[in-house]
């Protein structure tokens, strides 16, 4: 069975090897990402003696960083963890009652505890996986520490059928990442040779 999130070999489970691990290591930092969000509702300049609560009112512009108070107060980042964790329980003990809204620390840790179970029993696996990547990007954007984007390296040059058909699909990289996949095809290309063959064969417009 292919992994849910990047297609490659999962060995029967819904995740492949790797991204359950980068699931574990964003459960792991969810909180302490949590935790920098407070410090971002003030400006490095001031301090909590400044803080004056002005927002709707007139007078001096608050030093809080609003929006950032906004998505906090409405506990997103919170609810969302805890309704994986409440689904996950539902379908792995339907008999046990819902657990009541905890800590952020402790519904990630109850995830990640539970982990090894869900990549192999859990059928919303990968959508749990991009919730918690979204949670976990849309957290770095506000406190400084942004993943990096994907970009577009060139198209896919492996032949998929006897009739010479070309794959065609658009290759995107990720600082850091060490080879290059296909999510159409599948087609891995890592070391030097691969990727001055995909090079070379790249159409003139790419």
């Amino acid at each position: 069975m292919a992994c849910e999130l990047c297609g490659r070999e999962a060995s029967s489970r819904y995740l492949c090897e790797p991204d359950t691990t980068r699931l574990a290591k964003r459960l792991a930092e969810l909180p302490t990402l949590y935790d920098e969000l407070v410090e971002c509702l003030v400006p490095r300049r001031g301090g909590w003696g400044e803080i004056v609560s002005t927002k709707g009112a007139a007078g001096p512009r608050s030093p809080l960083d609003e929006d950032v108070l906004d998505e906090m107060n409405s506990g997103h980042m919170l609810l969302v963890v805890h309704s994986w964790r409440v689904d996950v329980q539902r379908v792995r003990w339907p008999q046990h009652t819902a657990p009541p809204v905890d800590t952020l620390a402790a519904n990630c840790r109850w995830l990640a505890m539970e982990l090894d179970w869900i990549v192999a029993n859990y059928p919303a696996a990968s959508d749990l996986a991009r919730e918690v990547r979204t949670l976990e990007a849309q957290a770095r954007e506000v406190v400084g520490d942004p993943v990096p984007h994907r970009k577009v390296v060139g198209q896919c040059i492996a032949v998929t059928d006897g009739q010479g058909t070309v794959c065609g699909a658009d290759i995107t990289h990720r600082a850091g990442e060490s080879r290059l996949l296909c999510r159409r095809c599948h087609c891995v290309y890592e070391g030097q040779q691969d990727l001055l063959l995909l090079l070379h064969y790249q159409p003139v417009s790419a």
